[in-house]
């Protein structure tokens, strides 16, 4: 069970405490002396490719690998007045104070040849844990669920926000990725677009259904596990495996087994199976290499407005490391033509991921379901 605490930070961001018992003490004032954010951030339409890019120039004064004593993401401490006043917590996200896209407003529609609007949109932080040290591989199937409860709540409220078009969770983890701060911590964005990504696979998703009938999402799903050689992990309810056209070194998709098109449509069983396969995918993924891993973690989720009908919700997680001390970088090929090489066969990665021994990891202990209202515990759907 989760519960939920909003409160303001001293420039009026929100942030929200997500905890584990219902007597958490949290500190709701913020003694800082901040200025207000302003966001200059504006989307311009690329023409020739029919893709939005956002403009933020003001991200560039954002913080940059502070000390440990003076990271923003810790609890608060008399030294360090940090983004979250309380002197210790569970999971909590606020907003960015450096926001690739900030404000609300109705969607644009391209107009010209030179289409510039304002950025409108919305990004956060989410702190998965106080413990600057840990990652995300070695929390608790409990403190997933909890990170879990947070992604469902701001994705509802984000896919409310007037002007957004998509709702996308995700964490960079390490310096490799270009992650700036090192505590652990993911992002989520709210974009006044249909990524460039989600729109080509709307695109192969509804001439599949024009010409077979059917769900593409969920014929390769089933041909993955007939075939068998990509599978990496599995339960009753989530499937894990490398894809067959994978572009990364270690690249796994997790799907549910039942489709839902974002990650509030989870049902309380899909919910409780899924922190010990996420768990398991991440550790396997560190086992091959035996070292610290540069990774991405992305969850697709449908569009707001578009494609709902068809598209199932999957979590991508990928690693820029070929092999112990080299990194798979984005050069001429991928970066200018998008034409990517893998030097890994994904059928090779998924037998590495699977030589990996991994411990079981037991699902939380069940907890009572509770409606969301202000204070009070968060249930999922």
């Amino acid at each position: 069970m989760t519960y939920r605490t909003s409160a303001r930070l001293a420039d009026d961001r929100e942030i929200i405490y997500f905890d584990e018992t219902p007597d958490a003490v949290r500190v709701l004032d913020d003694p800082r002396d901040l200025p207000k954010v302003e966001s200059t951030s504006t989307a311009r339409y690329d023409r020739l490719t029919g893709e939005w890019v956002g403009i933020a120039g003001h991200r560039q004064t954002r913080i940059y690998h502070p000390p440990a004593d003076q990271c923003p993401l810790c609890p608060s401490t008399p030294g360090n007045a940090s983004e979250i006043p309380s002197a210790g917590y569970d999971v909590v996200v606020f907003e960015n104070r450096f926001p690739s896209f900030a404000g609300a407003g109705a969607a644009a529609e391209p107009a010209g040849l030179f289409t510039t609007v304002p950025g409108n949109g919305r990004c956060e932080v989410v702190c998965f844990t106080s413990d600057h040290h840990q990652s995300f591989s070695h929390l608790s199937p409990a403190r997933v669920g909890t990170v879990i409860d947070a992604w469902i709540d701001r994705t509802a409220h984000l896919s409310a926000q007037e002007g957004v078009e998509q709702v996308f969770c995700f964490e960079n983890r390490g310096k490799e990725i270009g992650v700036t701060l090192a505590h652990p911590h993911g992002q989520i964005y709210g974009y006044p677009f249909v990524t460039p990504h989600t729109a080509a696979m709307l695109r192969q998703v509804g001439e599949y259904r024009e010409a077979n009938g059917r769900n593409l999402f969920g014929d390769l799903i089933d041909a993955e596990l007939a075939d068998g050689s990509r599978i990496v992990a599995h339960n009753e309810h989530w499937v894990a495996f490398v894809p067959f056209a994978g572009r990364w070194p270690i690249e796994v998709q997790l799907f549910p087994r039942e489709r839902v098109a974002d990650l509030t449509e989870l049902g309380e069983d899909q919910k409780r199976a899924l922190p010990p396969i996420y768990l398991e995918v991440l550790r396997r993924m560190e086992g091959v290499f035996d070292d610290s891993l540069p990774a991405i973690s992305a969850w697709h989720q449908a569009p707001v407005h578009q494609g709902r009908e068809d598209f199932w919700l999957h979590l991508q997680i990928f690693t820029i490391r070929r092999e112990v001390g080299k990194l798979k970088y984005l050069a001429g090929s991928e970066s200018a033509m998008g034409a990517f090489v893998n030097d890994i066969p994904p059928e090779v990665a998924a037998q590495r991921l699977r030589d990996v021994q991994v411990a079981a990891i037991a699902p939380a202990p069940r907890s009572g379901n509770s409606p969301l209202s202000g204070n009070s515990p968060l249930s999922g759907h």
